[in-house]
């Protein structure tokens, strides 16, 4: 082609040159740079809980995503049932020896929801006593789990992510995978109904097979006054090393929403309490037992 054939060339216009590498990397050391200055001035916001949605956004988001997308390659579905504003209660089953399940299912929120909604995680007394796990909890919207916080988030429309099982869930043995424990007395169930919140269950399969707890050394858990001491394939026999998950395949499902704004009145009623976490409870472990007809294999792409 000559040039005079060239239309863009005919009319005086030169074709868009490409980005140079060499701008691509002036522009993330500027914006590098930039929020360094914002961050030494103190020229950030962060809500009465000490959530800071710049920090998380800039330097935890981006780094969970790499173990969501590459390391689990995590699927998610059923994301039209989360709301796209408003309060929303999303109960999950807990799983994995270390609580990893709520941090990729806050990525998987943030990085797939369209509205890329944040999760305020509800965790319990140890995370926060634990110096700077807590702080990390804080920074990134976790609270402590008690009704107080969890019905003034969602009264500010927030969602809210808690996991009832606590550490029996997370802390039992490999042969108890995917079989929910018991939800405690329903303390999530009672804040959905002061708020009239609909209440979102979640399952996740993947969890479980990342460091897989072939026994719990109950002394040494009391020793270090912990929930229990896992005993897992690779830890401790391989020391720090044994603290890489498993490249288990993840799936996440959200199911349909259960409403209670027509239960707010009940929200005392510990026969309305318990029918509902019921409910909830058995949700999930029915949606658990379809998303492992799915997957066969724990580490298949």
């Amino acid at each position: 082609m000559t040039p005079d054939a060239d239309p863009a060339r005919r009319n005086g216009h030169r074709p868009a040159a490409p980005e140079q590498v060499g701008d691509v990397w002036d522009r993330r050391v500027a914006t590098g740079l930039a929020f360094l200055r914002r961050r030494l001035a103190g020229d950030y916001e962060v809500d009465e809980f000490g959530f800071d949605p710049e920090l998380t956004e800039a330097v935890f988001h981006p780094l969970l995503r790499r173990l969501y997308r590459d390391w689990f390659r995590t699927e998610v579905t059923g994301l039209a049932h989360v709301p796209a504003d408003g309060p929303g209660l999303v109960v999950g089953n807990h799983s994995g020896t270390v609580a990893l399940d709520a941090l990729i299912l806050s990525t998987a929120l943030h990085h797939e929801h369209p509205d890329h909604r944040y999760l305020r995680l509800l965790g319990a007394d140890l995370v926060f006593r634990m110096p700077v796990v807590s702080e990390i909890a804080r920074k990134t919207g976790g609270t402590m789990a008690c009704n107080p916080d969890a019905e003034r988030l969602m009264r500010n429309g927030e969602l809210v992510g808690v996991f009832p099982e606590g550490f029996k869930g997370i802390g039992k043995l490999y042969a108890d995978r995917y079989k929910l424990q018991r939800f405690g007395r329903g303390g999530f169930v009672s804040a959905a109904l002061r708020t009239g919140t609909p209440i979102i269950p979640v399952a996740i399969v993947g969890g479980e097979e990342i460091y897989p707890m072939l026994a719990d050394i109950k002394p040494l858990a009391r020793l270090l006054k912990l929930p229990y001491f896992p005993v897992t394939p690779t830890f401790p026999w391989l020391g720090p090393l044994g603290m890489v998950p498993l490249p288990s395949k993840w799936l996440i499902e959200f199911c349909p929403p259960i409403p209670t704004e027509h239960l707010m009145d009940s929200a005392d009623d510990p026969l309305v309490v318990f029918n509902l976490a019921d409910q909830v409870r058995e949700t999930i472990q029915q949606t658990l037992h379809q998303l492992l007809e799915r997957r066969p294999d724990p580490f298949g792409p």
